[in-house]
């Protein structure tokens, strides 16, 4: 039960303070996610995002290695696949800077960082 209510979790299970003090370090972890780790190792709202960067580099990096190895196809594919990633960097970057607590699409299900 408790795994099912870490899927769903909304703006109001944060601190607001703990979201306030953390959009940026929230932002940065589409660039460096272990980066709110590091900083404010105790805020859920950066824990949040740092899950959500995380997934993002796994998902580019297995994307990327895969794409890069299927002939023609995925050689194709891989500059498709690259824009389909910055968007969703984007999108995380902006919603961890205005204090959005939202999944990325498609790969944001998961939790690897509790």
């Amino acid at each position: 039960m408790s795994e099912n209510k870490n899927l769903n979790l909304t703006l109001e299970e944060f601190d607001p303070a703990d979201i306030e003090k953390g959009k940026t370090m929230a932002g940065l972890a589409y660039i460096l996610f272990f980066l709110p780790l590091i900083v404010c190792p105790d805020s859920s709202f950066g824990k949040f995002h740092a899950n959500q960067g995380l997934l993002l580099l796994i998902t580019s990096v297995a994307g990327t290695v895969i794409l890069s190895v299927i002939p023609v196809i995925g050689w194709i594919l891989l500059p498709i696949f690259t824009l389909a990633i910055l968007a969703l960097a984007i999108l995380g970057l902006v919603n961890g800077l205005q204090g959005k607590v939202k999944r990325l699409p498609l790969i944001g299900k998961f939790n690897l960082i509790k």
